[in-house]
């Protein structure tokens, strides 16, 4: 494994590659406890913009609402909080996202909001075979994404 250093300097070349891609994201993919927020901490103290925790401010601007309108406006709220963000837009726990009950595609959701936005993100799972795959295969929100459009870099293979 490398070193933090190169690490955040792996980050940095993925984000400037991903600045002349459709979707401007690089996924950073690890377990929970594999790192990821402190490698986000430090790749934001280097370029001068700050971590949004997703979970934070999408569930204190949708506590509120009804479910219903929750999974109307999820689409609305992320965008706004990712179009007021500093570049790169760094962004870490992910996982109101996978909420069953929005019924939201969180894959896509980013990708949006990339095509606009240069985003770093944190992604709870693993990286196998040109697969993202977020939770276990028996956790209701499960998922498994063809991994070829979207730049995702395995912490544990960095």
């Amino acid at each position: 494994m490398l070193t933090t250093d190169s690490q955040v300097q792996t980050i940095h070349d993925l984000l400037t590659s991903a600045k002349d891609m459709y979707h401007q994201l690089v996924l950073v993919v690890g377990p929970s406890g594999s790192g990821k927020t402190e490698l986000l901490k430090q790749v934001a103290e280097e370029v001068k913009t700050s971590v949004i925790n997703v979970n934070l401010e999408i569930s204190s601007r949708l506590l509120e609402l009804t479910g219903k309108q929750r999974k109307t406006k999820l689409l609305t709220v992320f965008n706004d909080i990712v179009d007021h963000a500093q570049s790169p837009v760094i962004l870490d726990n992910l996982e109101i996202l996978f909420d069953m009950e929005l019924e939201q595609d969180p894959l896509r959701l980013l990708q949006h909001a990339s095509r606009n936005n240069l985003i770093l993100a944190s992604w709870n799972g693993t990286l196998q075979d040109k697969k993202l795959i977020y939770a276990e295969i028996t956790h209701p929100e499960y998922r498994v994404y063809e991994s070829s459009d979207t730049v995702a870099i395995a912490i544990a293979n960095i």
